[in-house]
Formats: C-alpha cells, structure tokens, sequence
C-alpha cells in the first residue's frame, strides 16, 4: 500500500520536517468537515484490463469522462497523471502529445491507433472498457472538470532515470503555469515518486501555494509523518475493501485513494457520518416519518476474530501494493 504525507516544504528526512500549517485548510471543505478524504484513482478508478472485475474497466481512466462519472459521487478529489518526460517539446498534458492520436478521437470520421497495455505479467492487451472516451489536456481538466472537484496531480517521469535540475525545473513551470492560469481556487495536491521533482515543485522559487507528496511503501513511516503534522493518505488494492478503509480511518488515516469509487464513498459516508434514527425524525410527525422509511446508517460490525485479521492482514499487504 503506497502512503502519501502532504503539506511539505521539501523532502527532507522525517524527523528534520517543521511543522506546518495543517493540510486541513487546502481541502475541499466537506473533506475538512468530516475529517476523511476520499480521491478517485485516475478518476472513477484504474483500467484493470487483466481483472474478472468488470468494474475495473467501466469507463476509460485519466479521462474527462471518468473525471466527470466520479464526481457524480461524494469524493474530493481526482487523481490523474500528467507526463513530466522531458523532450525538446515540453508538453502540458495528460498524456504526451502524440499520445493524443491513440484511442478514441474527437474529430468526426476520424480512427485513432490502437492504444495497448502491458501487464505485469508480460502480456500485451488491447485497451477495451466499455466507456471510452479521448485523451486529454491539462487544461482541459481544469476547464471540463466538475470544479468542486480537487487535482491530485501526479507528475510522471521515467523510472530511474537522472535529471538535471534545469530540465527538472523546466518541466514544473510548463505544468504550474497551467495550474496557476486555470486553478481558479481549485484545491490542488501534487504528488510524485522522483524525489528531486518533489523538491524542486515546492521550492520558493516556483511556488508555495499547492502542498506536494512523495510516495512511500514503508509504513514504519507513519508515526513520524503523523507526528510532523502531516496528513496521510494511502492507496493499495486493499482501499478497494469498505472494512479496510473503515480500519485505516480508526488508525488515524486521513484519506484514502480508491478504484471503487462508488463503492467506497457510499461506506465512508456511512461509518463517518452515521445518522441515528433520533436526529433524522426530530420534528417529524409519526406519520411522516412512517412513510418515509428512513434507512438507518451503521458502522461495519466486527467479530474480534474479523478485527484481528484485519489489523494484521493490512500491515502485512502495505509492502507489497503500490
């Protein structure tokens, strides 16, 4: 399961980080509200396309239409990538330029490439979901997408590969001159896993509005990231399970991201905020009450051998999920 602690000035090592305002402020306010955050995994969710789980592969990830489907629920923000590859044409979106070509195409009469997928198993599958829909630019995120919506922005660069810092910097200032341009009070959480673009995103030469996270699989860090008054999200397959997510939030975990978006929501808002059959009938005649048969929210209920499995099963998986 991957952790993400937001609100850092840099990335230095945990037990060197100030304290800082709290992350609190810069989400959307029903989040601050109730204390939990809920974010859309690119979107309504991750393409699973090796999965039995016909879920997994609904409508087309980092999409405006899978933006737009998750925010027909009770989330707070989207999380999506945007390519920080660096080439002598630095691009803005969401995908690189001519990735653009591949897939479902918005002029009319007009075929797009075929767009393929690796597993991690090696095999090479066709991109098939059964909502799909084109790529699109950044901009055109912050423009098409339900605007009380926050961006986890993940910024994507090559896996092991060594930037210089100019290029690094180059990069960042192509994406936030769109942010800033286009944010127009839109909650926004960048997030990365190079660790110089972390730095370099937060320096105050760039910016200091927007908090970033870097991404770590090692939960022996939570206690330090809670204790430097960091907040502290996770993702993980297992985010996926209403009774995880329900543990983390006893844990102390502020926000989770999730695939099942519709799933998760509707169990977040159940254990967070229950409503007792008093306060929903207050002022109600019998009748009215009667007949509108209200549903009584609860808390999962757990055996003590179902709650010993959970609290050992979910440190034991977060190594393992990214």
């Amino acid at each position: 399961m991957t952790l993400k602690a937001v609100h850092v000035m840099e990335v230095p090592r945990l037990h060197q980080v100030a304290e800082t305002p709290s992350a609190a402020a810069l989400l959307p306010r029903a989040a601050a509200a109730r204390g939990f955050v809920v974010v859309g995994h690119r979107g309504k969710g991750m393409n699973a396309l090796e999965s039995t789980d016909l879920r997994m592969r609904a409508v087309k990830e980092n999409s405006l239409l899978s933006f737009n489907r998750a925010a027909l629920f009770p989330i707070d923000f989207v999380e999506f990538d945007v390519q920080g590859k660096i080439l002598e044409k630095h691009v803005t979106d969401l995908y690189l330029e001519e990735f653009l070509s591949y897939g479902p195409q918005r002029e009319p009469g007009k075929v797009g490439k075929s767009l393929l997928r690796k597993t991690d198993d090696g095999r090479v599958l066709k991109w098939n979901v059964d909502d799909d829909d084109s790529l699109c630019t950044l901009q055109e995120a912050f423009e098409k997408i339900d605007s009380r919506l926050g961006f986890n922005i993940e910024l994507k660069f090559i896996d092991h590969a060594v930037y210089l810092a100019r290029d690094l910097t180059h990069a960042l200032e192509a994406v936030l001159k769109v942010v800033y341009e286009h944010a127009n009070g839109r909650p926004i959480i960048f997030s990365t896993f190079q660790p110089d673009a972390a730095q370099l995103q937060l320096l105050r030469k760039l910016q200091t509005a927007y908090p970033a996270s870097f991404p770590t699989r090692n939960p022996s860090a939570v206690s330090s990231i809670k204790a430097s008054n960091l907040s502290l999200l996770t993702y993980g397959r297992l985010n996926n399970v209403p009774e995880a997510v329900y543990m983390q939030h006893l844990m102390g975990i502020d926000g989770v991201i999730v695939d099942l978006v519709e799933e998760i929501t509707e169990a977040v808002s159940d254990f967070i905020a229950p409503t007792s059959v008093a306060e929903e009938h207050e002022g109600l005649s019998d009748a009215v009450v009667e007949a509108r048969q209200v549903k009584v929210r609860a808390r999962p209920n757990f055996s003590q051998r179902e709650l010993s499995f959970l609290l050992k099963l979910i440190p034991e998986l977060k190594p393992n999920l990214a």
